[in-house]
């Protein structure tokens, strides 16, 4: 019933809030629904029992499609990591005004009903309807809301997104009319027994669609420009979760689905992901908008992520899985803080800021703390992850490591210089006046620092959670 309560709560809250024509009521109201999914999610982390982490209805019995969910180790992190990310996103926001909040509200609260469905189920048809929920609101949230580019922008991305979720659902069929009772389910697409050029074909076909969700050097191009025009709230839903939906993807149903056809590919897609590692860290270098620079830097780690999946190691999967976790509530923090610039100073751009330490020390030490642990500083927690999944690329490929490896000096680098050029040197005119921390923005970023160091100096019950997953991936490929 909890698995299906994290659905239901946020599905139901949407469809609520779209009826609160107040402004207040509606964040207010958005905002203890959020919380009540966080609840339940860490009720059902302290009372893990089977029929607590999954639920099964008929559906589309017809088709042989259920409404089936299942909770593993994997999807309790990712589902703990949107429900926490949903309330730390609308405090941070809570003064942030939008027209029309009731839908802007709404359109939210049904994205986090679509990302929690994909990573609870587990039918095949139910996927891919949770993997369209999780888009069509997002397209509103950007063409209504984002910047002055904003229609050509989100265009782009659902023409990227909906073209890739098409060859995903061409290729779900053709396994649909594989299995011997016509079923949807997990387990049946799972035993489809299909030959190395089946999977060759229908592996490009899922990978596509995932790839372009995450997204995976070429399938990047979408991103840096909807990061930019979205609003701040809903480019945090994009990076910190909605990228999460294609690695978990990759995890859930690429790899067991397709396992020769994963061998037979792994370099293909570890060294896209390596060269999108680097170009990525390069074109960051040369930002001086702080949500371009934020964005290319995701595509880098998103690519170190990528490519640890394929790796066929226990270090890489392990690390790779826990980057999920640890990506997300950094990029997040990140978020906040440019968000906090931007209301406040009315601009992006580093060229037009400086000097914000002087007159803003408590933000100024928040985002320092989470812009290194952007960077795998040891004692943060993406020190953890990243080290991991570094020696399983080691181990696959030490050249791929080399090349990849220097990413890490790049990111350095551009991170050390936005932290000089917004917060250090000379203040101006622009910044003559900056305010600390409001409230709202000191909850929210308290709790991105307090997971910041939780994990990187205790990352065991992460670890534990994801074990059997581990375990599960590696032992398909023998």
């Amino acid at each position: 019933m909890i698995a299906l309560l994290l659905i239901l709560i946020p599905l139901l809250g949407g469809v609520v809030s779209f009826f609160l024509k107040e402004e207040k009521a509606a964040k207010s109201f958005s905002l203890l629904a959020s919380l009540a999914a966080l609840a339940v999610m860490i009720f059902g982390f302290m009372n893990r029992t089977e029929a607590a982490m999954q639920f099964q209805a008929a559906w589309l019995p017809q088709l042989g499609s259920s409404f089936a969910l299942k909770m593993d180790g994997m999807s309790m992190m990712l589902c703990f990591l949107t429900a926490l990310a949903y309330p730390v996103i609308f405090i941070s926001t809570f003064r942030n005004k939008y027209k029309d909040p009731n839908s802007f509200y709404g359109f939210m609260l049904l994205t986090q009903a679509g990302i929690t469905g994909v990573f609870l189920a587990a039918d095949g048809l139910l996927f891919y309807f949770f993997w369209e929920l999780a888009l069509i609101p997002v397209y509103f949230l950007c063409s209504k809301w984002g910047g002055e580019r904003r229609i050509a922008v989100t265009f782009k991305f659902f023409i990227y997104t909906f073209v890739g979720s098409l060859l995903m659902l061409v290729g779900l069929l053709y396994l649909y009319y594989q299995t011997p009772d016509l079923s949807f389910s997990l387990q049946s697409l799972y035993d489809v027994k299909l030959t190395v050029k089946q999977q060759g074909l229908l592996f490009w076909l899922f990978f596509a669609a995932f790839a372009i969700k995450m997204p995976v050097f070429p399938f990047h191009t979408w991103q840096p420009d909807a990061y930019e025009e979205s609003p701040t709230a809903v480019t945090m839903v994009l990076s910190a979760l909605m990228v999460k939906m294609g690695l978990f993807a990759v995890v859930r149903w690429l790899i067991p689905l397709f396992p020769a056809a994963a061998l037979q590919f792994d370099n293909v897609v570890i060294g896209l992901s390596v060269i999108g590692m680097v170009y990525a860290s390069i074109l960051a270098m040369q930002q001086d908008d702080l949500k371009r620079l934020t964005a290319y830097s995701s595509i880098a780690h998103i690519g170190l992520m990528s490519a640890a999946l394929f790796v066929n190691n226990e270090s890489g999967l392990q690390g790779a899985m826990i980057q999920f976790f640890s990506h997300g509530v950094n990029v997040l923090g990140m978020w906040i803080v440019i968000d906090m610039i931007e209301q406040q100073f009315g601009t992006r751009k580093m060229s037009e800021l400086g000097g914000i330490a002087q007159k803003a020390p408590a933000l100024t030490i928040l985002l320092v703390i989470v812009a290194l642990a952007n960077v795998a500083l040891p004692l943060t927690n993406a020190f953890v992850g990243e080290f991991l999944m570094f020696n399983g690329l080691f181990k696959f490929n030490v050249w791929y490591a080399a090349v990849g490896g220097l990413s890490i000096i790049l990111s350095a680098v551009y991170t050390l210089r936005m932290i000089q050029k917004v917060f250090y040197g000379n203040g101006n005119t622009r910044t003559a006046n900056a305010q600390d921390l409001n409230l709202f923005t000191r909850i929210a970023l308290s709790v991105i620092v307090a997971a910041i160091f939780i994990m990187g100096v205790y990352p065991k019950p992460v670890f534990a959670l994801v074990s059997d997953t581990v375990t599960t991936v590696l032992g398909i490929y023998k």
